[in-house]
């Protein structure tokens, strides 16, 4: 029988991955603890990790294994913090012991993995999602809300870019098995803000790739598992529009800013510092705006998470929506071995 809660302090969570990088473990407890949830255990293969998450949250459960917490812990939400091929497996794991499961960003490398946790969560009766709490940040909300007012007409093409001329750093974020490859990481989030702009099916998908390069320096950590040098991949809608992506670390000469929407009426072009939109006027001239970027509210993830198990409040990030950038980057790959664009049955 599915399990239902009156408040948010009900349920409780916990996350896989307590390790020193970001700190991503303690984030994500504090920010379900915030949302209003209970954290109540912690996976982490590091022992010292696991002393830290008590010191951090004092008498959290700690556990060597996915296995051995979900024997013994009455956990309800699981976040899995781990590194991206790791994903789908432990995704797998969760959902089929009836826990509700949120995946780190990417939610996994692979199309078929997507499917197969989403279709296990729809059989066990649980969520599964991604933490995107990047659909909340400053500079796409903006975007949308310049978009729905009519500033940019309608969108044509939306150009996305990463990266500059640099040796990949030795973690296993540079490594293609263990990542997914270069525009898992970067590219994930790029994809995820253009899909709340485009919002007609993904019809085909252009990937392009070069290696080589940094996988051939005698101190490459991965040697030839090392991530591409640089990666493309080229989306096509059903109502024609487009959207282009490029993370390289070979470009020694980048644009300005990594998000360019190019519409009827307006060009917006987003970097860190803030967004500048240039319109066309009558004649021939332009005026351009340019505004700081508003403040993330990537708090809303786990209190939307919170509201849908509490309240039946829609949910916001589900499977089949964090399984579209993945589709698209899956499709990436596959094109680029194959050297022509492929089809996209759904997405």
């Amino acid at each position: 029988m599915k399990k239902t809660y009156t408040y948010p302090s009900e349920i409780t969570v916990g996350v896989v991955g307590y390790g020193g990088a970001f700190n991503m473990g303690r984030q994500h407890l504090k920010e379900m603890q915030a949302a209003g949830m209970t954290p109540v255990a912690v996976v982490e293969i590091d022992p010292a990790r696991l002393a830290v998450a008590t010191q951090d949250f004092p008498g959290i459960e700690t556990y060597g294994s996915v296995e051995e917490m979900l024997a013994k812990s009455a956990v309800d939400l699981v976040t899995v913090i781990t590194p991206h091929n790791t994903h789908a497996a432990l995704g797998l794991q969760i959902v089929a012991a009836g826990r509700h499961c949120v995946l780190e960003k990417p939610m996994a490398v692979t199309t078929e993995e997507c499917d197969a946790m989403i279709a296990a969560a729809r059989d066990t009766g649980v969520v599964v999602s991604t933490y995107h709490n990047r659909h909340w940040d400053g500079w796409i909300l903006r975007a949308n809300e310049l978009f729905r007012a009519g500033v940019f007409g309608d969108i044509v093409r939306i150009d996305l870019r990463m990266g500059v001329h640099g040796r990949p750093g030795d973690w296993w974020r540079s490594s293609r098995s263990i990542s997914g490859g270069i525009l898992y990481d970067w590219g994930v989030h790029l994809l995820e803000y253009s899909l709340q702009l485009i919002t007609a099916p993904v019809t085909e998908v252009s990937g392009y790739a070069s290696s080589g390069y940094w996988a051939g320096q005698p101190d490459a950590k991965w040697g030839a598992d090392t991530n591409d040098d640089e990666a493309q991949a080229t989306v096509r809608f059903a109502s024609g529009q487009r959207v282009n992506l490029t993370i390289t670390q070979l470009d020694g000469m980048p644009e300005r800013g990594f998000m360019k929407i190019v519409g009827t009426k307006a060009t917006h072009v987003i970097d860190w510092n803030g967004s500048e939109t240039v319109t066309g006027q009558a004649g021939g001239r332009f005026t351009t705006e340019r505004a700081p970027n508003p403040k993330a509210e990537g708090e809303k993830f786990y209190q939307n998470i919170a509201a849908h198990l509490t309240t039946g409040e829609p949910l916001v990030i589900t499977g089949e929506w964090a399984r579209r950038p993945i589709h698209i980057l899956d499709l990436a790959a596959q094109s680029a071995k194959a050297g022509r664009a492929l089809p996209v049955k759904y997405a």
